[in-house]
């Protein structure tokens, strides 16, 4: 049996759908299971023990983290490539008309989906999709229809030793042996998900002055700029400078460095999704995406969110309010978690 699993593009969901591959390959234990997935974000499923090969489907640079530098492919190019590794089924868990569409014209004879954006002409199997039920269901929801039963339904993942040991020489160079270590995440895919920059210095303020934590921060060379706004914003003298790593760290060395953090806090993001598939506690911070939906797959995490009766909207349509559920979620309510989950101890945070 060979069987490809179709989710590129985006850090987050391509983590939500490992307990899909988990069940998948406890359903077929011999099978060839194969993934096709985004340049840059398929890199979190790099030492997953459940495919056999990744395959990088690289057509666009519509999103700022899949954008390598490398020249692009046509998606006709990838109707070869697949066609000429002839699966007997695909599972397509990316919900849009190419997707579908790629998937039928490879000549897969089983293609299994989400009935969504009139796409159900292209699949054997037409599944329905649940806006309001979690995504790591929502795929699970896929094996459902196709006669699997899911086992189990736990977020894990996997860090390369060449990472931990690139992590472990950062620290050691720093000389850093701080008990409370934090990972800020400000930054967000699509900027009208991201908390406002200036509330992002108030729980840094308070977690170094007043918990003596250090903080960290990651992402793409462009992502520094965000944190150099958010020290410029620090007027006073905080008791431990923010380690910035961004642009210094693959997805792999970020995922081994966000292992050694005590908590993750941030913006509705891929990281947030990082953080909870290595049972990191996460304080998520959501705005228009649907918090049942995107939250941090776990009950050890918080999401923190508005109660408004236009959430969510998905960011489907221009915002009349100015993004109010963000800005108006305040640095308190967030404060507020942080404060809980450090008295908690170690039922709530992880311990390094």
């Amino acid at each position: 049996m060979r069987i490809l699993v179709i989710r590129y593009r985006f850090i987050g969901d391509t983590i939500l759908m490992i307990p899909f591959l988990r069940n998948l390959r406890y359903a077929y234990p011999d099978a060839k299971i194969d993934v096709l997935v985004g340049p840059v974000s398929g890199e979190v499923l790099r030492e997953c023990p459940y495919i056999n090969e990744l395959i990088i489907y690289d057509t666009t640079r519509k999103h700022k983290y899949e954008n390598t530098g490398q020249e692009k492919k046509s998606f006709f190019s990838y109707i070869k490539l697949l066609k000429d590794r002839k699966y007997d089924k695909t599972y397509v868990l990316k919900r849009s008309l190419s997707s579908a569409a790629l998937a039928f014209l490879t000549g897969i004879p089983e293609r299994i989906g989400f009935d969504t954006e009139g796409r159900g002409f292209f699949l054997t199997k037409k599944v329905p999709y649940a806006p309001d039920k979690h995504e790591v269901e929502c795929f699970l929801d896929i094996l459902r229809h196709d006669g699997i039963t899911a086992h189990d339904y736990y977020l894990e993942n996997w860090t390369a030793k060449e990472s931990e040991e690139k992590i472990t020489g950062i620290f050691n160079e720093l000389n850093i042996t701080d008990d409370l270590k934090v990972l800020i995440h400000a930054t967000s895919g699509n900027i009208n998900k991201q908390w406002p920059l200036k509330y992002f210095v108030e729980v840094v303020k308070h977690l170094t002055n007043n918990l003596g934590a250090r903080v960290f921060y990651t992402g793409t060379q462009k992502d520094s700029e965000t944190y150099d706004k958010i020290r410029d914003l620090i007027t006073e003298n905080l008791a431990k400078e923010p380690v910035n790593l961004c642009g210094k760290l693959s997805i792999q060395d970020s995922t081994a460095l966000i292992n050694r953090m005590n908590m993750v806090i941030g913006s509705d993001s891929g990281t947030l999704h990082i953080a909870a598939s290595l049972n990191v506690p996460v304080i998520g911070i959501y705005g228009p995406m649907n918090p049942v939906k995107w939250r941090a797959w776990g009950d050890i995490h918080e999401a923190v969110y508005m109660d408004m009766e236009c959430i969510p909207c998905e960011l489907r349509r221009k915002c009349e309010k100015n993004i109010a559920c963000l800005r108006d979620l305040t640095p308190d309510m967030v404060i507020e978690k942080i404060n809980k989950k450090i008295k908690a101890g170690n039922k709530t945070l992880k311990s390094k």
